[in-house]
C-alpha cells in the first residue's frame, strides 16, 4: 500500500501509473520567471494604484515572500518521506522544482515592487513582524510539526495524522491561502492593473492546481486501500481544519482591506473563502460546511477562459503546451 513503511524503488511493474502521468504533465507545464514582464506594473505602482491598493500589494508580496518556501519544506520533511511510491516521488521531485520556481518568481516580484532594501527586509521577515501573516505561518508550522516525531507510518493513527498533514497543505494552504491571494491579484487585473503580476500568477495558479490534484489523488488511493481511515472522526477533523483556515485567512483579509478598497469587502472575501472551503471539503469526501456561493464575478468573467485554456490547447505564451480539462467548479 502507498503508505506502507519502507522505500520502494521499483518503477516496473508500475503500481501507481497515474502519478507517473502527473509527473509527465508537470514537465509539459514548464515556464520560467524570465517570461514575466513587469515593465507596466512599475508604472501602475507609481501612477495608478491608490494608497490602499498599494498597501494590499505590499501585504501580498510579504506573504508570497515565504509562503512557497513553507510548502517546499513540508514536501521534503514529510511528504517525500512517507509516500512509498517511486512514481509519486517522481512527481514530488517535480513539485519541489515548481515550489523553487515560485520562490524565484516572488523574489523577483519583491525586488521589482519594493526597491528599498529596508522595506524588502521587512517583507521577508513578515512571518515575524506582521500579525496577519504570522498567524498564517503559525497555522502552517502547526500542521508541519504535527508529524515531526513520526519516523514511520506503522500504525493507523500515524497514517491518519499523515493524511491530515497532506490534506491540510493541499486544501488549506495551497488550496485556500494561495487561492485567496490569487483573488486579490485577479481583482486588480479586472481593473486593468498589474498585468505582469497577473500573468505570472496564472502560471503559479496552474502549478498549484496540479499540486492540489496530486495530493487529493494520493488521498483517494489511500481511501481505496484503507477506507477505515476515513471515518467520522477524520471527516470532523478535516471540517474543523478548514474552519480554522478560513478564520486564519480572514485575519489577513481584515488587515489588507483595513484601508478600504472600492469593490472589495471583507464580507465578500469571507463568502469567497467559504465557497472555496466547501469545494475542498467536497473533494475530500466531506459534506459542505458553509453553503456559500462565489461572490466574485470578476474571477469567472476575467479569467475562466484563459485559465481553462491552460488545459485545453497549446498556449503560445508558454514553452510547452498543456492538455486535459479543468473547471472552476472543480478547482474551487
Amino acid at each position: 500500500m502507498i503508505l506502507d513503511p519502507g522505500f520502494d524503488l521499483t518503477l516496473r511493474p508500475m503500481k501507481y501509473p497515474v502519478f507517473y502521468e502527473m509527473y509527465k504533465d508537470g514537465i509539459k507545464n514548464t515556464w520560467t520567471v524570465d517570461e514575466v514582464d513587469f515593465s507596466n506594473d512599475i508604472k501602475d505602482l507609481k501612477d495608478r494604484l491608490s494608497e490602499s491598493e498599494n498597501f494590499l500589494i505590499h501585504r501580498l508580496v510579504a506573504f508570497f515572500a515565504t509562503g512557497d518556501s513553507i510548502v517546499g519544506n513540508n514536501l521534503v520533511l514529510n511528504l517525500y518521506k512517507h509516500i512509498n511510491s517511486p512514481e509519486a516521488r517522481l512527481y514530488l521531485s517535480r513539485q519541489l522544482y515548481e515550489e523553487a520556481l515560485h520562490v524565484q518568481f516572488y523574489l523577483t516580484l519583491l525586488d521589482t515592487y519594493i526597491p528599498d532594501p529596508e522595506q524588502r527586509a521587512e517583507a521577508f521577515d513578515a512571518v515575524n513582524n506582521i500579525p496577519s501573516i504570522k498567524a498564517k505561518a503559525d497555522f502552517c508550522y502547526k500542521w508541519m510539526d504535527s508529524i515531526n516525531e513520526i519516523d514511520s507510518l506503522t500504525t493507523k493513527d500515524h497514517r491518519r495524522k499523515f493524511l491530515l498533514n497532506l490534506l491540510c497543505f493541499a486544501s488549506c494552504i495551497e488550496g485556500l491561502f494561495f487561492f485567496a491571494a490569487f483573488a486579490y491579484v485577479y481583482f486588480l487585473r479586472s481593473k486593468g492593473l498589474l498585468n505582469g503580476l497577473a500573468s505570472g500568477t496564472n502560471w503559479v495558479f496552474r502549478d498549484e492546481s496540479a499540486h492540489i490534484n496530486f495530493a487529493f489523488k494520493v488521498a483517494d488511493t489511500v481511501r481505496e486501500e484503507e477506507p477505515e481511515l476515513f471515518d467520522d472522526k477524520m471527516k470532523a477533523d478535516l471540517t474543523q481544519m478548514m474552519i480554522d483556515a478560513v478564520e486564519c485567512e480572514m485575519q489577513f483579509a481584515h488587515d489588507v482591506l483595513s484601508s478600504g478598497i472600492a469593490g472589495l469587502s471583507s464580507k465578500d472575501m469571507r463568502t469567497y473563502l467559504e465557497f472555496i472551503a466547501d469545494g475542498r471539503l467536497e473533494r475530500m469526501g466531506v459534506k459542505k460546511h458553509y453553503g456559500s456561493k462565489n461572490p466574485f464575478g470578476f474571477m469567472e468573467l476575467q479569467d475562466t477562459q484563459e485559465l481553462a485554456n491552460f488545459f485545453e490547447r497549446r498556449v503560445s505564451a508558454y514553452q510547452v503546451g498543456v492538455t486535459g480539462e479543468v473547471s472552476f467548479d472543480e478547482t474551487f
